[in-house]
């Protein structure tokens, strides 16, 4: 039997070689407006994922735009719930127009953190995306999504440091990010055999090239590159 491992980065940002990086990607979390991108760019990026092959998820975040989606909002979860549904909504319109669906649901930054020890938030956001399949790291909002019969998938990041407890080392601290190309390849082969996934930060310099090298990296090993989610 083949090992297999989805290859995912954020796309949809307007600060990322979209193109480029669904050249080699297996799944596209597309940013839905709320933190960044519209209507035209989601078009375009899930225009080219139906022409690709890449399966598209949504990346859902606070209404938070000014930072990026990257500061921890408190949100009641009426609201958002409402924001979720608002913006998983959009994406599955457009990824429809172009002839695909959206398969999975991804929390961005400060979200993401956010219900991993928040179950209220993590409720929200569930309440918010359907039956939606997750993709995340082992928390709250994994193990609601768990409970509730939704498939549920992990990932790891090679371009990120991970502190003592298995979590993101924030970006205010220094090293928080890994920029060296042969470490992120190194974590990558680390990470495959542990994860369903590996997320490459698209915003980060050379994010292009360290997904091809993790990529090739990859397949070298052995490692067959498919999306976790049906396409």
């Amino acid at each position: 039997m083949s090992l297999t491992v989805d290859l995912n980065a954020d796309l949809g940002e307007e600060i990322t070689d979209d193109a480029g990086l669904l050249a080699v990607v297996t799944s596209a979390n597309v940013a839905c407006g709320f933190h960044a991108g519209g209507p035209t760019i989601m078009r375009v990026v899930c225009a080219e994922s139906a022409r690709r092959g890449v399966v598209v998820g949504a990346q859902v975040s606070y209404a938070d735009r000014p930072n990026f989606g990257r500061a921890e909002l408190d949100v009641r979860f009426e609201i958002l719930r409402e924001q979720v549904a608002e913006q998983v909504g959009e994406l599955t319109a457009i990824a429809a127009h172009e002839g695909i669906a959206v398969s999975y649901l991804k929390p961005h930054g400060a979200l993401y953190h956010r219900t991993i020890d928040d179950p209220e938030q993590a409720a929200a956001v569930l309440a918010g995306s359907g039956t939606l399949p997750v993709l995340g790291m082992a928390g709250s909002l994994l193990a609601q999504a768990e409970a509730a019969g939704r498939a549920v998938w992990h990932e790891g990041f090679p371009d990120r440091a991970y502190d003592e407890r298995g979590r993101l080392v924030p970006r205010s601290q220094p090293d928080a990010l890994v920029t060296d190309e042969d470490a992120i390849v190194a974590n990558a082969l680390a990470l495959a055999a542990r994860v369903d996934s590996l997320c490459l930060h698209g915003d980060s310099p050379g994010a292009v090239r360290h997904a091809e090298a993790v990529r090739t990296a990859l397949e070298d090993a052995g490692w067959a590159l498919r999306p976790f989610a049906g396409s």
